[in-house]
């Protein structure tokens, strides 16, 4: 029944039902319409495991966990996994959908009845010489049925019964980490010892850190496995030959049988959402969009969940128009609409806002502009002060319609205009990796045979708009939209460098100018690099991602090199003596700084073992009792990267400097309570090169520096 509703329902007009805010986006229990918009499962290292517990559950293998705890938040796909476990449980049982339709049952009752916290349900009619029931507990914040007692308490409570020696049942539940703290928490009120310490270790297992546990089974505990829902990234393939589920849902969103054909839907070749489907149903362009998302996610330390994943789909391919005045028009529809708004305007002698920013919005709808979506609002204020200056529109109507049309534009982007499930992760990217920014030495595919330098493109579009266009225009890089935009901006470019526009005002034409210049390049860098996923410190982001991802050690071990240049100076590793951590230093004639050998940095391996791929990698800094573990951040990466390109120590970001003195903090205290850490070390006093060396009974030899003394 799902496929064929699916396949009867035509893209792009489905997508909006994929957003996080509809019930695409939001997955009910054996629900068929909410939560999974694909025609197959989106797989993942999670749901392999659960297929083999499955399995080892028929088969009665020995060792296997009673206790499956499912970690995260929302829009994780803990309710999908626990569902389709479920499934694979009855096929393997042979129970021929009687299992799903005995929980289906429970999990969905009666009108005006609460969905319970818990079902219980009996195997043994499934099992051979076996007595086995399994509690399903899909959401462990519901407290329904639960005696009015709160969810810690409740999920304590089942964690008890769980651990009495003579329970043989399995529980499957889903939890987040808060309810779990809480439990943790009542678990030392309550003096539990035996669930305390279950807890403990469950919470140190999916928390990110330099030495977790293995999770499945959970260490020390070969009954419980567990799984940290939000530390397994979606853009990464779960197994060899196995498409990540990121790319298996932008392949279904972009399957060319369910949309129409480009030309065909009610706006024609203007529609720019069946252009991005085009795009996006090809390989480079996919693979490029998956690897901007990639490493948004590793330079922002967030991961996309399934919601973010659906949410950004439903943006990327059917906008965010049903915010708007017409929420009935289908996107193709609402593109028609624009295209006959912007033909109205263009006969009109006084056309109002919608005409004149309608072909912006055709233009910018793309994928590639709804991804990068910033555009300069301040700009605005003064572009309509210029041209009231100017009064092109007395001296041509046409071109003051063009200039009018992207002040309005600009200011419309001070509107909140993104959806709100993914609006703080779009901002952060638009920001952070706006193609606008990239590099001017990237070299960028224009067309299937031919590249060009970016600052090739800038040259171009800075001397003049039709040059540029025109450069543009025999690559065939560019949707139509986006040429006949740019089309009127060269217009209006070419209008002002002619003496009757620049006579009275050419400051003011000039500023016109750089702006409509700015705002054309932009469209052009943006529409082509994200293409190609050349955004803004690509190199920077690429080598982060093989440090993060490689299984040897040569990429990060050099970058620990580097780190510890950073730690240490010339003479050694200082620790200062007259301060605490956060303090400022006292003038230098009342410093006391100890010196010691330099502080060592080497990477640590990554946990692998029943884990999820580790998100970050970890450095370890000193050595013996003093030795600290430290995150390798992509601020951290990125400031040792431009070190090496000749940055100034001094230009640090302040995220890198405070993780530095805080480690140099850490490593401090250790030290100097650490005897064979002191060997050969010395404390230097104020800054006139005296300093106390030691004796075979300790600091108590004042010395000078022999190139100091006068």
């Amino acid at each position: 029944m799902e496929h064929e509703q699916i396949g009867s329902t035509r893209f792009p007009g489905e997508l909006i039902e994929w957003a996080g805010n509809h019930s695409g986006g939001v997955k009910r229990l054996f629900d068929e319409l909410s939560g999974r918009p694909g025609r197959e499962l989106l797989r993942t290292r999670l749901i392999t495991k659960l297929e083999t517990w499955a399995d080892e559950i028929a088969s009665a293998s020995s060792g296997t966990p009673r206790i499956l705890l499912l970690v995260g938040g929302p829009g994780n796909g803990k309710t999908e996994a626990v569902e389709h476990t479920i499934k694979y449980l009855d096929e393997v049982l042979g129970a021929s959908g009687a299992l799903v339709a005995r929980i289906a049952l429970d999990f969905h009752p009666p009108a005006g009845q609460p969905v319970p916290r818990r079902v219980r349900v009996n195997l043994d009619h499934f099992l051979s010489s076996r007595t086995l029931d399994l509690d399903i507990v899909q959401d462990a914040t519901v407290t329904a049925s639960g005696e009015g007692k709160t969810a810690p308490q409740l999920l304590l409570d089942e964690l008890s019964s769980m651990l009495d020696p003579t329970s043989t049942s399995l529980y499957l539940c889903c939890v987040n980490r808060g309810v779990l703290d809480d439990a943790l928490i009542l678990a030392l009120e309550r003096r539990q010892i035996q669930e305390q310490l279950l807890l403990e270790d469950i919470t140190r297992a999916v928390g990110l850190s330099s030495d977790a546990p293995s999770c499945w089974p959970l260490a020390g505990h070969n009954e419980v496995a567990i799984w940290p829902m939000d530390a397994e990234s979606l853009l990464v393939a779960p197994a060899p030959g196995v498409p990540s589920p990121a790319e298996a849902l932008v392949r279904h969103a972009t399957n060319s049988a369910d949309w129409p054909a480009l030309g065909e839907c009610p706006a024609g070749t203007s529609c720019p959402f069946c252009q991005s489907q085009t795009l996006l149903d090809r390989h480079e362009e996919r693979t490029a969009l998956l690897q901007i998302l990639r490493w948004h996610e590793l330079g922002s330390g967030k991961r996309w969940s399934f919601r973010d994943l659906f949410s950004l789909m439903s943006y990327l391919l059917a906008g965010q128009y049903h915010a708007s005045s017409n929420q009935l028009a289908t996107p193709c529809e609402w593109a028609a609409g624009l295209r006959r708004l912007d033909e109205a305007g263009r006969l009109a002698k006084r056309p109002h806002r919608e005409q004149l920013t309608a072909l912006f919005y055709l233009a910018t709808s793309g994928y590639q502009h709804a991804l990068f979506h910033q555009w300069d609002h301040l700009a605005a204020a003064s572009l309509g002060q210029d041209l009231k200056d100017l009064a092109i529109g007395e001296l041509d109507q046409g071109v003051g319609n063009t200039l009018r049309g992207m002040q309005y534009f600009l200011q419309d982007r001070r509107k909140p205009y993104l959806p709100a499930t993914i609006t703080a992760s779009l901002a952060g990217l638009s920001a952070s990796m706006d193609p606008a920014l990239a590099s001017p030495d990237f070299e960028v595919h224009v067309s299937g045979r031919s590249k060009a330098f970016l600052w090739d493109i800038d040259s171009r579009f800075s001397r003049s708009l039709a040059d540029g266009i025109e450069f543009m225009r025999r690559r065939q890089a560019l949707s139509s939209n986006e040429l006949e935009l740019l089309s009127r901006l060269a217009t209006a470019d070419k209008f002002l460098s002619l003496p009757e526009a620049r006579r009275k005002r050419p400051g003011t034409a000039g500023r016109v100018q750089r702006t409509l210049r700015d705002f054309a390049c932009r469209l052009v860098r943006r529409s082509i690099c994200t293409r190609s996923a050349v955004v803004a410190d690509a190199a920077t982001l690429r080598n982060f991602q093989l440090v993060v991802e490689e299984d040897h050690g040569k990429r990060i071990y050099e970058v620990g090199q580097q780190v510890k240049k950073l730690l240490n100076n010339s003479h050694g590793f200082e620790v200062s003596l007259t301060t605490t951590f956060g303090q400022p230093l006292p003038p230098r004639q009342r410093q006391a700084i100890l010196v010691v050998q330099p502080q060592p940095v080497s990477p640590i391996p990554s946990p692998s073992a029943g884990r999820p791929p580790a998100p970050i990698r970890f450095l370890r800094v000193g050595q013996g009792r003093s030795a600290q573990p430290i995150a390798l951040t992509y601020d951290l990466f990125k400031a040792v990267e431009e070190l090496e390109r000749g940055l100034s120590m001094a230009s640090l970001p302040r995220t890198v400097v405070a993780m530095l003195d805080a480690t140099r903090a850490k490593l401090a205290g250790p030290i100097v309570r650490d005897r064979n850490a002191l060997e050969d070390a010395r404390i230097t006093l104020g800054g006139d090169g005296a300093y106390i060396g030691q004796s075979w009974d300790g600091f108590v030899v004042l010395e000078r520096n022999s190139n100091d003394e006068s």
